[in-house]
């Protein structure tokens, strides 16, 4: 669910109290492990952190007037949930998250783009501490830069004649959809090179 709230404060201010307890938590150990390079706001209804374009001006690819996204929490109809872009982007980083959030011994439920919680002792907080920690802004960039510069490419050296803008902004949700599934591909062919 999307809030209409302008800041953080407003959409905090909108939540249930054991929700803004949750989230508050969450946002705690995000903006205490996360690089000075990034900015906190709302972004797509939800309290978020991304690369402003003061840092990197392209912005992001499906929507260039955005940020370069990089982790939000919300609290949903159902759920509460943590969107870490930054983990589902770097290689390796979200098969690590997923092993050490186990190793708490608390439930995962982790999607293709985020992680839902009920309650905030579902949550181990140093280990999203940890993950956000080791993303940092110049690992992120560069991958997601990778990523995005191939997907370009292969979009590039096809008939650009018969491209529609309706085909373009269907492809660049396709490319954003596939992302993660790409850099994963790109991990492991890296890992096999190296045995």
């Amino acid at each position: 669910m999307q809030s209409k709230a302008t800041s953080v404060e407003a959409y905090l201010r909108e939540l249930p109290e054991d929700r803004r307890t949750a989230i508050q938590a969450v946002r705690a150990v995000i903006n205490q492990n996360i690089g000075k390079e990034f900015q906190e706001g709302m972004q797509y209804g939800m309290p978020a952190w991304f690369v402003p374009h003061s840092v990197y001006p392209d912005g992001y690819h499906c929507d260039p007037r955005q940020p370069l996204p990089f982790a939000s929490i919300a609290s949903q109809k159902n759920h509460m949930a943590i969107y870490m872009f930054c983990i589902y982007c770097l290689p390796g980083e979200a098969e690590r998250f997923a092993k050490a959030w186990k190793a708490t011994g608390k439930k995962l439920d982790m999607g293709k783009g985020c992680v839902r919680f009920k309650k905030l002792e579902d949550v181990p907080l140093e280990v999203v501490g940890d993950a956000v920690k080791r993303a940092t802004l110049k690992k992120f960039i560069d991958v997601y830069e990778s990523v995005v510069k191939a997907g370009s490419k292969r979009k590039s050296s096809g008939p650009s004649s018969r491209k529609t803008k309706a085909k373009t902004s269907t492809s660049s949700k396709i490319a954003s959809k596939t992302m993660t599934k790409k850099v994963a591909k790109k991990a492991a062919s890296k890992k096999s090179a190296k045995r």
